[in-house]
């Protein structure tokens, strides 16, 4: 590993070339990978805080039953 900021292993082995930033769609910095700056890099976090990443989930008809 490095000490250097931004440091992923993708970055190391290159492969986020002609990857784009999962926010605005821009070309993805080095730095900031795999996001093109600090401010998608935050909006980002703040969907994740948000909850607005979350996996909808399906409750089955057994799991209803248990209450009763």
């Amino acid at each position: 590993m490095s000490d250097k900021p931004g440091y992923t292993p993708a970055v190391a082995e290159g492969r986020d070339r002609g990857r784009s930033c999962p926010v605005c769609g821009k070309s993805a910095a080095a730095v900031q990978y795999p996001f093109c700056s600090q401010r998608c890099r935050d909006v980002d976090l703040g969907r994740w805080l948000k909850g607005s990443y979350a996996i909808p989930s399906h409750i089955s008809d057994l799991d209803e039953d248990d209450d009763s």
